[in-house]
């Protein structure tokens, strides 16, 4: 083994011990240690899918940010170029993770090796298996393919991403004795059906991240809508974020941020408390999200009579609407199968799909048609 290899190796093994540290401006930052892998988190971390100025990101590493997270396939690809220019020079005091969706190991190792030469690194220090939601799609192959990269000295440590199906992925991952971080929604709609089963996975050691912070976005509210003073004036989106990091399940948490304005708002959040005046703002944001969010409990897979992939589409519509990226959106529902972009849903009313959340399911399934078809 050669001198360079040996010394990669012995960074990838050495664990990062909990501290505080000064940020930029001489504030400290709250970090965490994500669970047995011991790297060393600040809790608020960089979501980079929608990014597209890569200076945000290279201002968040000036301000103290140590996590950004990353996928094969946001923006097509690019994002990865982006962010592995943006933190090239700091790269070794940073915890970066990417993600695969293919579906066999020398798919996802491929991906990998394209994965690290688009981040101009030699290693990731989380390599998630991207958003799955049943147990069975933990196959051996995919775990096979990150037990080759650990040992590859290619990726620190494993991970999985779940949108939805909670009660069935995190307790498989638990299980597999694999995983050893778990990328998951979490916002304040649902903190208490999925605690128990986080509360289970810091148990086990799993490191937890938590996206989809800000319930769907909406942070497109435009002037002159009635609750656009509420939404871009009182400060939901911080408070929602504030929710997140009360948790003592979550190590951290990665919201998409575009622009300098939303990293200074996010960054404030790390060391403020979550208020009274919080919940009653996010009280009033669950009572209008209600029928435009889905929570992806998993309770309606299999309801639809003509099998309408609800969680899945509902995700499609959210980036467009609630996240403002409809190209991305759209090629996302177009991966559909034929049959199922055809189904429409004014054709079987009234709808056999009773959300237990109270999202207007029929008519979220015409808007994605509107939208996308």
């Amino acid at each position: 083994m050669s001198e360079s290899t040996a010394s990669r190796r012995t960074f990838l093994a050495a664990p990062l011990a909990l501290q505080t540290v000064p940020s930029a401006s001489g504030s400290t930052l709250a970090t965490k240690v994500l669970g047995r892998t011991g790297l060393k988190v600040t809790t608020v971390g960089f979501g980079t899918m929608i990014t597209s100025d890569a200076s945000v990101i290279e201002r968040a590493v000036d301000m103290g940010v140590t996590y950004f997270d990353t996928a094969r396939s946001y923006q097509s690809g690019n994002c990865e170029r982006m962010v592995g220019t943006a933190l090239k020079a700091h790269r070794n005091k940073l915890v970066l993770s990417t993600k695969t969706g293919k579906e066999d190991k020398e798919g996802a190792l491929q991906d990998l090796e394209t994965s690290l030469k688009e981040l101009q690194t030699d290693h990731v220090d989380i390599w998630y298996i991207h958003a799955k939601s049943r147990a069975d799609q933990l196959t051996e192959g995919r775990l096979e393919a990150q037990r080759i990269a650990k040992q590859r000295g290619m990726i620190r440590f494993s991970g999985v991403s779940t949108h939805g199906g909670f009660p069935e992925i995190i307790p498989a991952a638990i299980k597999s004795g694999a995983i050893d971080v778990i990328l998951t929604s979490y916002n304040f709609t649902m903190g208490a059906s999925i605690d128990p089963l986080l509360e289970d996975a810091k148990k086990a050691g799993l490191g937890v991240v938590a996206m989809k912070v800000m319930a769907g976005g909406f942070r497109r509210v435009k002037p002159g809508d009635p609750l656009y003073k509420t939404f871009k004036k009182e400060g939901v989106f911080p408070a929602a974020l504030r929710w997140v990091l009360r948790s003592p399940h979550i190590d951290t948490a990665i919201p998409s941020i575009t622009d300098h304005d939303q990293l200074d708002e996010n960054f404030r959040c790390m060391n403020a408390p979550f208020t009274s005046g919080d919940a009653s703002l996010l009280a009033v944001q669950r009572t209008y999200i209600r029928p435009l969010y889905c929570h992806s409990c998993g309770n309606c897979l299999g309801v639809c009579p003509k099998g309408l992939p609800i969680p899945d589409i509902m995700r499609h519509v959210m980036y467009a609407e609630g996240y403002g990226q409809f190209a991305m959106a759209r090629e996302q529902y177009m991966e559909l199968p034929e049959d199922v972009r055809g189904i429409d849903c004014h054709d079987c009313r009234p709808c056999a799909v009773r959300c237990p959340n109270h999202l207007a399911v029929a008519a979220r399934m015409i808007r994605a048609r509107e939208l996308f078809a």
